[in-house]
């Protein structure tokens, strides 16, 4: 199955992305908004009213579940902002 990253780039179905969101969570759905929005973890952290540790935890959630691996070539923040913007 591939991973959201390689669904964008070869024009994957939003349908296909609509699957991979799925799994998210509320409070991962909301962090993913606010990171759509360009907001850093600080931000997130003090929009929603917790650490910033409980944000990035949040954040390496959504790139696991989105499939998005640390690969060191591509920046798994905008994959998972794209992936959203496509659901």
């Amino acid at each position: 199955m591939p991973s959201a990253g390689q669904s964008l780039l070869r024009g994957g179905a939003a349908s296909s992305l609509f699957l991979v969101l799925s799994p998210l969570t509320p409070r991962e759905r909301e962090v993913l908004t606010l990171m759509a929005e360009g907001r850093t973890n600080a931000a997130i952290a003090s929009a929603m009213f917790v650490g910033t540790g409980a944000v990035e935890k949040n954040v390496t959630s959504i790139f696991q579940k989105l499939g998005l691996d640390d690969s060191g070539t591509d920046h798994r923040r905008v994959l998972a902002v794209l992936a959203y913007l496509q659901n």
